[in-house]
């Protein structure tokens, strides 16, 4: 689902909402603003275990490190609703995914923001594990920021 043919809003979805899925949403809030993209982000978690705190300190850090600021952001569970605003459903991992299908009563198809790869969750890792997130992160916000493009471009010329 798309407003005119266009994806104005993203929502990125890991199980917590304090590592993966927070992370991505402060990459693509920095890099769509960046390059002038008009794009609302949000993140949120298929549990509730941890609504109302903030990102990992581990993830806040390391963000910070690469110049993103996570530390305003606080944790959230998915709603139905979130189908019907979000024109992209984004799941880190293929759990997520299964769990983002089952809740889903209409609106937005889930899928996986790495495409047809996972999102590791550096939860119990360490910080090698968080600088890989921020990696993967970029990557996919990159990859995201060329298909949002690409769809704009598609839209002018029609």
């Amino acid at each position: 689902m798309t407003r005119n043919g266009v994806v104005s809003r993203v929502l990125f979805v890991c199980m917590g909402n304090i590592c993966r899925s927070p992370t991505v949403e402060a990459v693509a809030r920095a890099e769509f603003r960046r390059i002038g993209l008009d794009v609302t982000v949000d993140s949120a978690g298929t549990e509730d275990y941890h609504v109302g705190e903030p990102p990992d300190p581990r993830s806040i850090r390391i963000g910070a490190l690469h110049g993103y600021d996570l530390s305003v952001l606080r944790a959230r569970q998915v709603t139905p609703a979130d189908f019907e605003r979000f024109d992209l459903v984004l799941a880190m991992d293929r759990a997520n995914l299964r769990a983002l299908q089952r809740a889903r009563t209409a609106g937005t198809e889930p899928s996986l923001f790495l495409g047809d790869a996972e999102l590791p969750d550096p939860y119990y890792g360490t910080s090698v594990d968080f600088e890989r997130v921020i990696e993967l992160a970029r990557s996919g916000v990159e990859a995201l920021i060329v298909r949002l493009q690409a769809q704009a471009l598609r839209r002018t010329r029609s």
